[in-house]
């Protein structure tokens, strides 16, 4: 398979697992698509995880 390809299908479903699970939906009153099921705390650390080197950031706490 060709490399470009691979790299593309790769970044789509990068794309596709950023949508349905760390993105908020206005049309689901700003719920997620596919919720983790983990309920946070209201307080703790805030972790960040990075996603296209930096220019997109997901934000979270772990559940107690």
């Amino acid at each position: 398979m060709d490399s470009g390809l691979l790299a593309f299908r790769q970044y789509g479903y990068f794309v596709v697992e950023l949508y349905h699970v760390e993105r908020n939906h206005q049309g689901l009153d700003n719920r997620l698509i596919t919720p983790t099921g983990n309920i946070t705390q209201p307080d703790g650390i805030v972790h960040r995880r990075e996603r296209l080197g930096g220019m997109l950031s997901y934000y979270y706490r772990e559940a107690a």
